[in-house]
């Protein structure tokens, strides 16, 4: 027989160390998760004792993860969803009917295959319905009952319609807008040569309205960059096919990029730096089952921590 010794983390210290580097405070994680600031430290302290090497390094006047603290952190994340996920299962397991949910095509192919997964193995008796549209289509579709809740980008219009419909409102992350371009350099080259050639900025565009398109061209204005629209679509996959093409440079977030273009680094490129924009979640409050806050759970889980992506790290 072969004695083995196994270390057990404690997941609510995971869970302190995920609120600390989230809300990059561990006084604010020790509000999230209701400890005591020395608590929290306490949890922290067991977790290197647990580790056996320390999760932080001195970085100016700051702190900063260490080797060891990046593996503790996707770790952490995994076994949390795990732990949440068996949790809402055992709970959940009577849930059954119908919950209804719109997001934006950013989010059909980046997020939707992991939300209905996670979603579907701790409530098999729930029936999801998905769909994929735009703020304005899913603002119309959440007020006349269509759906139940939706992830949308957020602006002062749709705010304004959704308190008109009785709609809740939540924002449950800040994420990065940054200007894509194609991946291939040749093509690429084709739409950067408009700082040589004297030509106005050539912008590839939704079809309007569009937050994207405003905060882009408000950026660009400020700057003084003159700028035309050189195509414009309904769809993401005609703006990637453009960007990719070299037709010009569109505006997104790190969301859903698809291999063939990529970020590009603002001041590179002569481009101004773009705002963060709010996602926000919306739920009909005539809809508030158990089924429709345990997908709404699952939402702000799966999108909160991972979407304020610093685009420094993805930018080229």
């Amino acid at each position: 027989m072969v004695s083995m010794s196994h270390t057990n983390f404690d997941v609510a210290a995971l869970r302190s160390l995920v609120a600390g580097i989230d809300l990059g405070s561990f006084a604010k994680a020790a509000d999230r998760v209701a400890r005591s600031s020395s608590a929290v430290s306490a949890q922290i302290r067991k977790l290197e004792e647990q580790a056996g090497a320390p999760l932080f390094r001195k970085a100016g006047r700051g702190l900063a993860l260490t080797d060891a603290g990046e593996a503790m952190l996707r770790y952490a994340r995994r076994l949390i969803e795990l732990n949440d996920e068996a949790a809402a299962a055992v709970r959940g397991a009577a849930l059954d009917g119908w919950v209804r949910i719109g997001l934006q095509e950013d989010f059909g192919e980046a997020l939707l295959p992991d939300l209905l997964g996670r979603f579907a193995r701790a409530h098999s008796k729930v029936r999801v319905e998905a769909r994929v549209a735009r703020n304005a289509e899913l603002l119309e579709r959440l007020a006349a009952g269509q759906i139940d809740l939706a992830l949308v980008w957020g602006d002062p219009a749709a705010s304004t319609a959704a308190a008109r419909a009785g709609i809740d409102t939540e924002i449950i992350a800040q994420v990065p807008m940054g200007w894509v371009g194609a991946a291939e350099p040749a093509a690429m080259a084709g739409a950067a040569a408009w700082r040589e050639s004297g030509e106005p900025f050539p912008l590839v565009a939704f079809d309007q309205p569009c937050t994207f398109f405003t905060a882009a061209t408000g950026a660009l204005d400020r700057a003084g960059v003159r700028w035309r629209i050189v195509f414009t679509s309904p769809s993401l996959a005609g703006l990637w096919a453009a960007a990719a093409a070299g037709l010009g440079i569109t505006v997104r977030s790190p969301y859903g990029l698809p291999a063939s273009v990529r970020l590009l680094d603002p001041r590179a490129h002569g481009l101004p730096v773009l705002p963060s924009l709010p996602l926000v979640l919306l739920a009909r409050r005539a809809a508030g089952t158990p089924a429709v806050e345990e997908l709404m759970r699952i939402v702000r889980q799966s999108v909160g921590g991972a979407a304020e992506v610093p685009l420094s790290s993805l930018a080229a």
